[in-house]
């Protein structure tokens, strides 16, 4: 929980004498987003793979003062962006300390903070309110009705002896809750229309309208929403006069390129072993193959969250053979990327007249993206005296129950290797494991380019000529 600070005034007196003047949440993220841009500070923290695309739009509609809507498929961080807006707001905002809203203590705006800052003049008392709690979250569902989003009759206030026609028997619904705050609907699409009909009064007009009361607040919001393209065809729409209200459509996308898509998997993924980057590079380049593949149902997307899960599965079935065959640390290997295709096929829609292939074609962009993966961090290296020496003999077995140093054992001292080593980011004096993964990758390069043999089964995987 977040206290405020103890010098921060505490009566309305205090807060004027202060010479506080109260601003729009909009100019507040106006001038904090110019601040933080002139000052050379990254307003967007956590978020990778947006810079030259997304968020010089995002910025632009903010200084604008536009009500945003996010467009992109799933998994492209939409909903993580909309998070971060609350770092914009001030750091600590002036609230009427008991008030249902959260109005500032020198614009109150409902009937009871009006009274009571009548009565009570300058010592009316101030709380203050931290920025994490000045963002509301909301998941569009088919069920959401408009006193959850604007408010209703509350049949408590009514039994305790105010009359239908008072204003303060309304119990208010999350936008009027979120009063000098960020509001953000999720799947906006997915709301029925007649509820998105509610939020017109509130992007427009900037009040609210509850069962025919007249009662008018000037609401002080910023609207944001996600959606999904497909929505507006298939589930649901947004409606063409609140589609029109707001400010900005921005588009969203997958990371560009590799690095960011690496990097996306790094700052997400709950990593219980030891993944090397050759391995992130294996599930970037995976993952990017199955948004180009026509066997992929690429109107529902591949989320980034399929890459996050596929990186979190190979350091599982790393720390799984560390626990069975007692090496340390645990450090994953190519052939635990043999993992991903089986468990994580549910996460990822085929086109009709795929099933029963799902593993097969997982497989085999997977193969695909070891091989380019290889191919890059091994360009212009010789790997011939490595499978060579497999060709004379040196059978290489590994699996889930196969420790790096037995991987190493199986071959002769090869210069070679020290050079695969270097290329994977590996110290020749590093762990056993993490040397057995970068010749790994090089066994399995020189398999996929067909001057190997391998035969598996169930635990082992033995490579030969």
């Amino acid at each position: 929980m977040n206290s405020a600070p103890a010098h921060l005034p505490r009566t309305v007196g205090e807060l004027r004498a202060a010479g506080h003047e109260p601003r729009s949440v909009k100019t507040e993220i106006h001038e904090n987003l110019l601040a933080a841009l002139r000052a050379g500070k990254d307003p967007w923290p956590g978020i990778v793979g947006f810079s030259r695309t997304v968020l010089p739009q995002l910025e632009r509609a903010l200084l604008a003062g536009h009500d945003i809507v996010l467009l992109g498929e799933r998994g492209q961080g939409k909903t993580r962006l909309l998070r971060t807006l609350a770092g914009l707001l001030d750091e600590w905002t002036p609230v009427i300390e008991g008030s249902e809203l959260a109005e500032h203590p020198l614009d109150p705006i409902t009937p009871a903070s009006l009274r009571r800052a009548a009565e009570l003049g300058d010592d009316l008392p101030v709380a203050w309110l931290h920025r994490s709690s000045r963002y509301t979250e909301k998941l569009a569902t088919p069920d959401t009705s408009v006193g959850d989003l604007i408010g209703d009759v509350d049949p408590v206030k009514v039994a305790e002896g105010r009359s239908l026609g008072d204003p303060e028997t309304i119990h208010f619904g999350l936008v009027p809750r979120a009063h000098r705050g960020i509001v953000a609907i999720n799947e906006l699409p997915d709301l029925a229309e007649r509820i998105q009909v509610a939020l017109l009064n509130v992007m427009e007009e900037r009040d609210i309208q509850v069962r025919g009361y007249t009662l008018r607040l000037p609401l002080d919001v910023l609207l944001v929403s996600t959606a999904n393209p497909e929505d507006y065809t298939n589930r649901g729409r947004i409606i063409t006069p609140l589609k029109d209200r707001f400010g900005a459509e921005i588009r969203t996308h997958y990371p560009l390129d590799v690095a960011s898509e690496v990097e996306v998997v790094r700052q997400e993924a709950h990593l219980v072993a030891e993944v090397g980057e050759p391995l992130l590079e294996v599930i970037a380049r995976f993952v990017r193959n199955l948004r180009e593949s026509t066997v992929i149902d690429q109107r529902s997307g591949v989320s980034a969250r399929f890459a996050v899960a596929a990186a979190e599965t190979v350091a599982a079935a790393a720390l799984r053979r560390s626990a069975l065959t007692g090496e340390e640390p645990a450090v994953a290997r190519p052939v635990d990327l043999d993992a991903v295709p089986s468990v994580l096929r549910g996460k990822i829609e085929f086109e009709p007249g795929e099933e029963g292939r799902e593993v097969e074609h997982l497989v085999h962009l997977l193969r695909r993206a070891v091989a380019e993966t290889a191919r890059d961090r091994f360009a212009g290296l010789d790997l011939r005296p490595l499978a060579d020496a497999v060709a004379d003999g040196h059978l290489v077995a590994t699996g889930e129950r196969v420790p790096g140093k037995d991987v190493l054992a199986a071959l002769p001292e090869l210069p070679v290797l020290h050079e695969v080593a270097v290329r994977a980011g590996v110290a020749a004096t590093d762990s056993p494991g993490r040397i057995a993964a970068a010749v790994e990758l090089a066994l399995e390069s020189l398999y996929l380019a067909r001057k190997l043999a391998k035969d598996s089964d169930d635990t082992t995987t033995v490579y030969g000529p």
